[in-house]
């Protein structure tokens, strides 16, 4: 032991100090590794500011739009880790979205015209505030090529509910919540009419069709939108774009950009100018101010108009009632950012390369004394850009997105053209730093950028191009999305973290602290509602129940079986299967599938999901757990049998194996000396303070479970051995054994935990 001492301890402080270690030990030292990778010592501090180690958690968790994929990507900051993807607008097989009855339902509730919609443009995210906050409470998410919004809980990371917009055809002002997350802000892009189903000729664009602005109510403690107390307000046929809602001193005020406010037709295929001309010719595009809790009273004395079954007030009446107004701003402008104090609205223009800063306090004194320098073609006051500026300062070729420091004045701008991030003074008007980014920056993300309180630290590029960052990978490369160190006076560029999945649009992120997700339901719960599902049973309820060509299955899955393990059913009956997860342990989900018929469940801890589908051919289609759950989780299966009508079966019994008596005795001894193991943990667990530990707790009860149904086995194989049934006897002593095997298992997971995590010994 001494000379074993000796010898590692040179071994120890060579590699401590950075020292080239002998040959003969066959390590590398940093400086190796340095030299052999090609890597500098700016490497090496990138690479010490983002390395999260093995068991430990990132400061901060993003959620990214998924671009075309209708999901959100979860990650960690600093790490760049994906943790998850989240299924919204899309199906996804892995979590069952879009495979079972519940997440089917929720994704009906985004049916347009009353066809499903199986696709999805994911753009802007937004996680719930309170006083201006986050409070990681929920996220919302919207679907630009279908107008649509989807809440997600964050209590279990899934969609709740889907809502279609029943007056837009596009849409890409989504999501922006308010200060206390009343109301969630839509708005369209593409002006179209909004009456559903009715044409109007583009020679009619500027009389028939009409932008406009919807204010979702959501209510917090049902985690839903309601669409009966959400309204919208209609707006010119400018192309709305981004919007952001006031907090502090301009609070209760919306405000939202547009583009083509020029209201230009294209058609390149006619001869005329395209798009791109008509739409970008004028020097300055409008910003809409408007008072939204002045349209909240308007909606609820009801001087609104109903248009496809929604309340929508018209602009004549926004206009008569003093709630909305335009400002000039810069022409092609990709955002309006409240800065956290609520003072200012920061707008980029990008065929501009000046910001523009807006004062509140000026927009309120330039109303207050109606001084309008004109009204727009529908009638609504127009102030003008110098009497509500702050300052205006040049950043760059191609302005975009702007995103807020820690620090007071000090704002992050994402330049397009330049493929640049600038950072600058807003109250000074004044360029403070600039970084290259790889390539074509679209939005830029800093933590917590969009509420009241910033936290710094970290941004992140999301950029539209990637060219030679990654290894090729075909024509179709992945976005790029680069993480900044903005802790200095100068910014270091930290990680190129490839994004594959859609394009992503823009992204935010949150303290990891505020995220406070369950780990488990409580038993029998439908996660899609909250609430229990009628298909739940608890273990020794499960039944199988046939109504007319109805076959319906009330089943349950624990490690390692699912019950029932047959299903029998004829062909053309309906059949509709419930399935309850009875396990407590965390991070214990099993999956569900019947082969061939296209379903699939997830289903967690406490979780009941319900597959349903027509039995249409007849044959033998096993089903299976596809979840790896145990060391049993292969023989986590069972078979659907669909019979002709009229069947009759031939054969009564099973078929036989040959076990001996021999067999049983080595079975009893496996069971003894496998207590013997289980006695071990049990008087470890309950030598110690176990029950301070939840995660702990949870898997003693399941280890209990498992446990608890050995005594019942064990008669069964002792009925069978004074039988001389030693096929009975074997099998069901084997059954014991699997019991003891998982309860085994929980028990050292759970004595693994308690020893890792200080665990004290019970006086």
């Amino acid at each position: 032991m001494k000379r074993f001492k000796l010898r590692t301890g040179p071994l120890l402080l060579a590699a401590g100090l950075g020292l080239a270690a002998s040959a003969s030990w066959g390590a590398e030292s940093l400086q190796d590794v340095l030299k052999r990778r090609n890597l500098s010592q700016q490497d090496l501090l990138a690479a010490a500011k983002t390395y999260v180690p093995t068991g430990k958690r990132d400061e901060f968790m993003a959620f990214s739009s998924g671009g075309q994929s209708g999901q959100v990507i979860v990650y960690g900051i600093p790490s760049m880790r994906i943790i998850k993807y989240l299924a919204v607008f899309t199906p996804e097989p892995w979590q069952g979205y879009g495979y079972d009855e519940e997440s089917k339902a929720v994704l009906a509730g985004g049916r347009i015209d009353g066809k499903d919609i199986t696709w999805g443009d994911t753009h802007h995210p937004a996680i719930s505030e309170t006083n201006a906050q986050y409070d990681g409470q929920f996220l919302f998410i919207n679907d630009k090529a279908n107008p649509r919004l989807a809440v997600i809980d964050l209590r279990d990371f899934e969609t709740k509910q889907i809502v279609a917009n029943p007056i837009f055809k596009s849409e890409h002002g989504g999501a922006f919540v308010t200060p206390n997350t009343e109301y969630v802000i839509q708005t369209a892009q593409y002006a179209a009419p909004l009456e559903a189903k009715k044409f109007y000729p583009l020679e009619e664009f500027n009389e028939k069709y009409r932008g406009g602005v919807t204010y979702w109510k959501f209510n917090r403690q049902e985690g839903r939108l309601d669409p009966s107390q959400s309204f919208s307000i209609e707006l010119p046929p400018y192309s709305q774009d981004l919007s952001d809602f006031g907090k502090g001193p301009s609070e209760g005020w919306s405000f939202t950009n547009s583009f083509c406010s020029e209201r230009y037709v294209g058609g390149i295929e006619k001869g005329r100018p395209p798009y791109e001309a008509g739409c970008s010719a004028k020097d300055t595009d409008y910003l809409h101010v408007i008072n939204w809790k002045k349209a909240v009273e308007l909606f609820k004395q009801g001087k609104t108009t109903k248009i496809n079954g929604h309340d929508v007030i018209m602009m004549e009446t926004a206009i008569k009632e003093g709630m909305l107004f335009l400002i000039p701003e810069p022409k092609s402008p990709h955002g309006v950012d409240v800065t956290p104090d609520g003072k200012y609205m920061i707008v980029a223009g990008k065929l501009d390369t000046h910001v523009s800063v807006f004062s509140f306090d000026k927009i309120m004194a330039t109303i207050k004394a109606g001084k309008f320098e004109s009204k727009d073609p529908y009638g609504i006051p127009v102030l003008s850009m110098q009497d509500t500026l702050y300052n205006q300062v040049s950043l760059g070729l191609g302005p975009l997105h702007t995103q807020f420091d820690s620090k007071p004045c000090v704002a992050y701008t994402s330049l397009y053209v330049d493929s640049q991030v600038a950072k600058w003074n807003y109250c000074e008007g004044k360029i403070l730093d600039k970084i290259s980014v790889h390539y074509n920056i679209g939005h830029l993300m800093t933590m917590e950028g969009d509420s009241a309180n910033p936290s710094g630290r970290y941004l992140v590029a999301l950029n539209k191009l990637a060219i030679d960052r990654f290894n090729p990978v075909g024509p179709l490369h992945p976005q790029n999305h680069q993480l900044i160190d903005i802790s200095n006076d100068k910014m270091q560029l930290l990680y190129d973290m490839p994004l594959p999945l859609g394009e992503p649009h823009y992204a935010v992120a949150i303290s990891a602290d505020k995220l406070k997700p369950g780990v488990r339901y409580k038993v029998g719960t439908n996660s899609r509602t909250d609430k229990p599902s009628e298909g739940a049973v608890r273990a020794g309820e499960e039944k199988t129940v046939r109504t007319g060509n109805t076959v319906e299955v009330f089943g349950t899955l624990i490690r390692s079986h699912i019950t029932p393990e047959t299903i029998e059913a004829e062909v053309g009956d309906e059949v509709i299967i419930h399935l309850t997860n009875l396990e407590r342990a965390q991070d214990e989900t099993h999956g569900f599938t019947v082969s061939t018929y296209n379903v699939h469940a997830s289903v967690e801890p406490g979780k009941t999901s319900t597959v349903k589908f027509k039995a249409d051919k007849e044959g033998a289609y096993p089903y299976y757990c596809t979840e790896f759950c145990s060391a049993l989780h292969l023989e986590m299966q069972g078979y659907l049998l669909v019979k002709p009508k009229g069947w009759k079966p031939t054969k009564t019994e099973m078929a036989k194996q040959s076990y001996t008596e021999a067999d049983y005795k080595k079975q009893i001894k496996k069971i003894a000396d496998t207590q013997a193991v289980i006695d071990s943990v049990v008087a470890y667990i309950t030598s110690v303070n176990y029950k301070d530990f939840p995660e702990v707790v949870a898997m003693v009860e399941d280890a209990f479970d498992q446990a608890g149904k050995i005594p019942a086995v064990t008669a069964k194989h002792e009925a069978a051995a004074a039988k001389k049934d030693w096929e009975n006897a074997n099998l069901w002593a084997e059954q014991v054994w699997q019991y003891q095997v998982k309860t085994a298992d929980l028990g050292l997971r759970a004595k693994t935990y308690l020893e890792q995590n200080g665990a004290q010994k019970v006086k």
